[in-house]
């Protein structure tokens, strides 16, 4: 029986090359034009978003030294000249000094028990597991939906009854009581990102929890505690309703009180200056709190996207 072998291959000549088989010539091309539209589109939006955040600011602090004839003449147009006695009069004969010591009373003291309260109450719920553990999370959680305008009322009565009405201290617990809930949410889901071989290493060489929480775990969650804070910052510094219901005196109102005061004292003649030099008093402190802390705010919002 004759048996067929298969063909032997043929060499390749020398110099020729072998064809390999690829996407067309052209998808390259088509897929990085593709890629620049977006990239261009993506920037161009964020360009504009930009403009439309950075020159509300450079008009507010390009108009606080103006003069008042200046504002309503040229609006757009660059000052004349400094008028650094917009800051002074604003500062001095508005008042704005005292507003600014009293917000700074209200949101410092309120900043500081909230990011205790709060991560004290985060590192439990995120790290012991108890009956009522997540019935417990849940009600911070709802505390989030919770409208603060449907609690003015009874809020009122409560701070009233309790004799906390007009003051400064009474501002910050309700500030606390308000900030609580963001506070609980944002640093449970921190805590559980941190490694629980750690905290279990420092109870093994005898650490009580207490120890273990303030000298360990609280400084590993510094990103999450400056994150929480400084939008709690933000909230705090700018909040109008609540000051407004429940501290009307004159002697402790906090910024926003103030400004709103300034704009409508002087009647018809207002003092647009000095209430833009007012406003950029208020702005700066915010601004100045981000600039600072931007990185570990990024690092805080972005600590449990990895692992």
């Amino acid at each position: 029986m004759k048996t067929t072998e298969p063909p032997a291959p043929v060499p390749a000549e020398s110099g020729t090359a072998v064809a390999k088989a690829g996407p067309p010539s052209g998808a390259a091309p088509r897929k990085a034009k593709e890629g620049g539209v977006l990239n261009a589109f993506s920037h161009g939006i964020l360009i504009i978003w930009a403009i439309m955040v950075v020159m509300p600011l450079v008009w507010a602090v390009m108009t606080s030294f103006k003069s008042d004839g200046a504002i309503f003449g040229s609006p757009w147009a660059l000052p004349d000249k400094l008028h650094f006695d917009n800051w002074a009069r604003a500062w001095t004969d508005a008042h704005m000094s005292d507003y600014f010591l009293n917000t700074v009373l209200v949101v410092g003291g309120s900043l500081i028990g909230t990011l205790v309260l709060g991560s004290m109450a985060a590192y439990v719920l995120a790290r012991f597991d108890f009956p009522g553990n997540r019935f417990i999370y849940y009600l911070f959680v709802g505390g989030m939906s919770f409208p603060v305008m449907l609690a003015l009322v009874p809020l009122f009565y409560v701070v009233n009854n309790m004799g906390l009405l007009n003051t400064i201290h009474g501002l910050i617990l309700v500030y606390i009581a308000y900030s609580l809930p963001f506070t609980v949410f944002f640093l449970t889901a921190f805590f559980r990102t941190l490694p629980a071989s750690v905290a279990e290493a420092a109870f093994v060489d005898g650490a009580s929890h207490t120890r273990t929480f303030f000298q360990i775990m609280l400084p590993m969650a510094k990103p999450g505690l400056i994150s929480v804070g400084i939008f709690n910052f933000l909230g705090q510094w700018n909040q109008y309703m609540l000051p407004t219901v429940l501290n009307t005196d004159p002697d402790k109102h906090v910024l926003t009180q103030g400004l709103v005061q300034l704009a409508v004292s002087q009647g018809y003649k207002g003092d647009w200056s000095g209430l833009f030099a007012g406003l950029v008093m208020a702005m700066l402190p915010v601004l100045a709190a981000y600039i600072i802390f931007q990185r570990q705010v990024v690092q805080g919002l972005t600590a449990g996207a990895l692992k």
